[in-house]
This record gives structure tokens, sequence and C-alpha cells, in this order.
């Protein structure tokens, strides 16, 4: 999992696919830390985004850097533990103008079960399951 970590730090953001109804949504993310042994995200309960992971929490991420990318795909689960939260944005001290871990805003989801493949123009993919 640190080298699925590290790949999307390398690309600087990722893309993440939601569905909303029977439309798919895409859009750039930031976030993401291991936290006790999970992979982590985080966004805004008052996002869209939020609403569609609620509604089906199958998503899938993508990132490029370098002529290697990587995809993740799985399902996201809410920890609304305060030291989740809490650990997510001491990671990411910039999102503190926007959250806090004791606001009704801030969320965190984990990956449960997740797959990731990271492929490149020369090389074979590469399969780490989580």
């Amino acid at each position: 999992m640190e080298e699925v970590l590290k790949l999307l730090k390398d690309c600087g953001y990722y893309f993440i696919a939601t569905i909303d109804g029977d439309k798919p949504r895409v859009r750039p993310f930031g976030t993401a830390e291991i936290f006790e042994g999970k992979l982590y995200i985080q966004t805004g309960k008052k996002k869209n985004v939020s609403k569609q992971i609620e509604a089906n929490s199958n998503v899938e991420i993508c990132a490029f850097k370098d002529g290697k990318w990587i995809r993740i795909s799985g399902s996201l689960v809410r920890d609304e533990r305060i030291e989740a939260k809490k650990y997510m944005l001491d990671q990411n001290p910039d999102l503190r103008s926007m959250y806090n871990e004791n606001d009704d805003n801030t969320e965190v989801l984990y990956f449960e079960k997740g797959t990731a493949v990271i492929s490149s123009f020369t090389e074979e993919p590469k399969i780490i399951n989580f």
C-alpha cells in the first residue's frame, strides 16, 4: 500500500469517479493517506461527491505521471472517528482553512477491499490488493 500512496503523492492530484444516478462523475482530489493500515481520502459532507459515495460507495481513482498511471477501485467506508479526521487534516494542513475534525462537514473515508493496478507503456501491470 505504501507504493500506492507514493504514486498518488508523486502525481500531486488524482481523479475520482463516482456515480450520480446513472451518470459517471469525475473530479480532481488531492488528499490520500494511510491511517491504521488503510488508504483514506477526505472530502466535505456538503459536497455532491459525498452524497454520491453515500448512495453508491463503489469508486475508482486514476492518476498519471511520467508515463505511469494507477487505477484504484473499491468501496469507500465513512470513518466518523475524530482521530481519523484529525490525522487526515494534520497530514494536509492547508485543508484546515476549510475543515476541522470537530465540524459537522469533514468526512474521511477508507477503501474496503481496494485494488490498485499500476501500469505503464513499457511494463506489465502490477496489481496490489488491499
